[in-house]
């Protein structure tokens, strides 16, 4: 049977992140995130550390071609050439994507995309609801984990402020950012024929989306019945 590379989509908010990480107790391919690899690279000072640092702090993206060498190299490694990879963060652009589908063909792997879906209205109450403390940097949710005292910090008393990113306003663009710059991309996966599963994220714990995902991933044949190991 084939590697299968899982190619994971999710708006801001919906747990991409965190179902990446979960993926792994059905999937043994590493997983791959560009992000990850491009903070290492300027954590290590090299060449395209220097590079990428440079247009980030400047607000600008990273050229595909820089991005796309990286995926490149990391699928050529033996742990991904044996068992696939699940990608998070990649490909943003539909360059990007014709790049990978090239790269899979030549690898001889299997593409499945898997598309978190979140009602945006539960994404902007729960990322809206968020509150962190000056001082620790402690986290909060309004609804799901509260401070003991309304408003304060449990460590520290500060008075809990809303992170600029939190603010419905910029929460609202963030995710019609993501929509003006996925939907090209899943609309080319489907024209490209690769199989998509997609998957409710916006009702149940992390540990049932990521059960709904590998069943759903088995149910398709794209790994086996006895891969399937998950420990609640």
């Amino acid at each position: 049977m084939s590697a299968v590379v899982v190619i994971l989509f999710g708006s801001p908010g919906s747990g991409k992140g965190t179902q990446a990480k979960l993926l792994k107790r059905c999937l043994s391919g590493p997983h791959v995130s560009t992000g990850d690899m491009l903070r290492a690279h300027i954590s290590l000072h090299d060449e395209i550390g220097a590079q990428s640092e440079g247009l980030i702090k400047s607000g600008k993206l990273v050229p595909d071609e820089l991005v796309n060498r990286l995926v490149e190299e990391r699928l050529a490694r033996p742990d991904a050439k044996q068992h696939g990879a699940i990608l998070d963060g990649y490909p943003r652009t539909q360059n990007q994507a014709a790049v990978l589908l090239e790269l899979l063909k030549t690898g001889g792997y299997r593409a499945v995309v898997v598309h978190l879906v979140v009602d945006y209205e539960r994404i902007v109450a729960r990322l809206g609801g968020r509150r962190q403390c000056p001082v620790c940097g402690t986290l909060y949710s309004l609804t799901t984990n509260p401070p003991r005292v309304p408003g304060h910090c449990d460590r520290e008393g500060a008075v809990l402020v809303t992170r600029e990113d939190d603010r419905e306003s910029v929460i609202r663009e963030r995710l019609a950012e993501y929509d003006r710059q996925t939907v090209p991309v899943l609309n080319f996966f489907r024209d490209a024929a690769v199989p998509r599963i997609d998957v409710e994220a916006g009702d149940a714990a992390p540990e049932e989306i990521v059960e709904r995902i590998c069943g759903s991933l088995e149910q398709e044949g794209l790994i086996a019945p006895a891969k399937k190991s998950l420990v609640k």
